[in-house]
């Protein structure tokens, strides 16, 4: 297996895409870092993998919880060789209706707590020169829509920042990075919403065409098992009938 005994971290790993991808990094080898606020979910989810584990609560958007989690995991599993920002939030609002709070709250998770686990990953693949970084951004970072104006900033910010670690971190330091941008997936994230006015608008309808979470884990899994000398830059997937 290529990825045996590889030490994989997974922001948002207790629920959705993220808890996906920790089980299919599992299956596939991996030593993998649960981390997310909701440890009873992790453990839960560590019952359910084959492969060694280790459950870390960490809340990305609270500098002090990241740098404790990577510390953690340091002592515990070794040098990490695969990052995959994962956590995130989608309180989709109408600029008009003034959600200020979700608003900053969306850009602290989906792009700072994005920061602040590259900021922790970084000297240990620094360090062994090798390192594959994962961030999920979305299709939203790409085709805006009404509703979805800072949650698709914060994953066009994220889209943005991928590429410009390519160009500082791959050619010094070996290490790879790529964005996934799914299209609509099967997860709770929109039970974020608060907007009544939003969730009323039949464009905002739940029964449109979408893609499942193991989907997302699979693109994960194309990237991560490429060569070495193969990087995998972007990954947008719409599902079947998505216009």
């Amino acid at each position: 297996m290529m990825l045996e005994n590889k030490i994989a971290v997974v922001t948002g790993a207790s629920s959705g895409i993220g808890r996906a991808i920790a089980k299919k990094l599992s299956a596939e080898g991996c030593n993998v870092a649960l981390a997310s606020r909701n440890t009873d979910k992790l453990k839960e989810l560590q019952k359910e993998l084959p492969g060694k584990s280790l459950v870390v609560e960490m809340d990305v958007s609270l500098t002090e919880s990241v740098v404790a989690g990577f510390k953690k995991i340091k002592n515990e599993l070794g040098g990490i060789d695969i990052l995959v920002n994962s956590a995130g939030v989608m309180p989709l609002t109408y600029l008009k209706n003034r959600h200020l709070d979700e608003w900053l709250q969306t850009v602290e998770v989906n792009l700072k707590g994005c920061l602040r686990c590259i900021y922790s990953a970084l000297p240990g693949m620094k360090d062994q020169k090798s390192g594959h970084i994962i961030n999920i951004a979305s299709v939203d970072g790409k085709e805006l829509f009404k509703g979805g104006a800072v949650y698709g900033a914060s994953k066009a910010a994220v889209i943005a920042l991928s590429k410009a670690m390519r160009m500082e971190l791959s050619p010094e330091f070996n290490i790879r990075v790529t964005a996934i941008e799914p299209g609509t997936v099967e997860t709770n994230l929109r039970k974020d919403i608060t907007d009544t006015e939003l969730l009323q608008n039949k464009d905002y309808d739940e029964e449109e065409p979408s893609l499942n979470t193991e989907n997302i884990a699979d693109a994960v899994f194309y990237a991560i098992s490429q060569p070495d000398s193969v990087n995998v830059n972007e990954l947008l997937i719409k599902p079947t009938g998505k216009a």
